[in-house]
C-alpha cells in the first residue's frame, strides 16, 4: 500500500486524482461505517451497563419471580388480640347441692343416684336470674329410666360463697330454664293413660325475682292433640317447593 507523502494532497495527476478520490472515498466511508459500528457497539454497552445496574440495585429490571408491580406492597399488621375482661363462671356440684338442701324432698334426695359409673341425672345452668354479682344456677333432677324431670331447684350465691336456695319446685315432668333473665319452668300435664312421651300437654310457668322472691310473670298452657302419638305411623314424604 503507498503511502501518503507530506506534499502528497492527492491532486496530482489524474491516476492520483482518481485513485485519491477513490481512495478518500473508501476511506470515508470506512471511517463513518467504523464510526458506526463503534456508536452501535457503544450503544449496546451503555443499555447493558443500565440492565446490569438496575438488577443489581433492585430496581424494576426483569427479575426470576416476574416484573416488578408498579403499586407499593402494603403492610399488614395483625391486630392484637382482644383479651375478655369476663371472669369465668364458678362451676358448682350439683349433686352435693341437691343432696345437703334441707328444701330438697327426702324422697328425691334418696333416688338421686348414678345412672351409669358417676353420671347423674342431673342438668345444671349458669345465669342472672336474681340481679347479684355472681351466676345463679338451676338444678333438674331426672329420672334415669326415661328422663323425666321430678325437681328444679335455684340456689343463689351469697357474698360469703355459700349458696341459698332461693326456688323450689317438685312435682312430675318439671323442667327449668333461664330465658334472658327469667326462670321459665315447663312441667308436662297427663291424664289417665297418658304414656310417659305422649302427656295430654304441657304448662309453661315464666318467673322473674322481684327483690327477695320469685314471682309469677306469665302463664302459658299448650293443649296437645290426642290423635297423634301411637308410633305405628311413618313421617310423610317431602313435597317439592313449588316456585313462584
Amino acid at each position: 500500500m503507498r503511502g501518503l507523502r507530506a506534499d502528497d494532497d492527492g491532486c496530482n495527476g489524474d491516476a492520483d486524482r482518481d485513485g485519491g478520490r477513490g481512495g478518500g472515498e473508501r476511506r470515508g466511508r470506512v471511517l463513518w461505517a467504523g464510526l458506526a459500528a463503534g456508536a452501535t457497539a457503544l450503544t449496546g454497552l451503555v443499555a447493558f451497563g443500565l440492565l446490569a445496574a438496575g438488577c443489581s440495585a433492585g430496581g424494576t429490571g426483569t427479575r426470576d419471580e416476574g416484573p416488578a408491580g408498579s403499586q407499593p406492597v402494603a403492610q399488614v399488621t395483625p391486630s392484637p388480640g382482644t383479651t375478655s375482661t369476663a371472669r369465668p363462671t364458678p362451676r358448682v356440684d350439683p349433686v352435693k347441692l341437691v343432696k345437703a338442701d334441707p328444701k330438697v324432698s327426702e324422697r328425691v334426695r334418696a333416688d338421686l343416684k348414678p345412672c351409669a359409673g358417676s353420671e347423674y341425672p342431673v342438668d345444671t345452668s349458669y345465669g342472672t336470674l336474681t340481679g347479684g354479682s355472681s351466676p345463679d344456677v338451676v338444678v333438674n333432677v331426672m329420672t334415669c329410666a326415661d328422663s323425666v324431670g321430678v325437681g328444679t331447684y335455684v340456689y343463689h350465691r351469697e357474698p360469703d360463697g355459700a349458696y341459698r336456695n332461693v326456688f323450689t319446685v317438685e312435682q312430675p315432668a318439671v323442667y327449668g330454664t333461664i330465658d334472658r333473665g327469667d326462670l321459665v319452668v315447663t312441667a308436662q300435664v297427663y291424664e289417665k293413660k297418658d304414656a310417659v312421651a305422649y302427656p295430654s300437654g304441657e304448662e309453661v310457668i315464666t318467673y322473674r325475682w322481684a327483690g327477695s322472691r320469685f314471682e309469677e310473670h306469665d302463664r302459658v298452657y299448650n293443649d296437645f292433640n290426642r290423635a297423634v302419638g301411637n308410633g305405628t305411623a311413618g313421617l310423610p314424604e317431602s313435597a317439592e317447593p313449588v316456585g313462584n
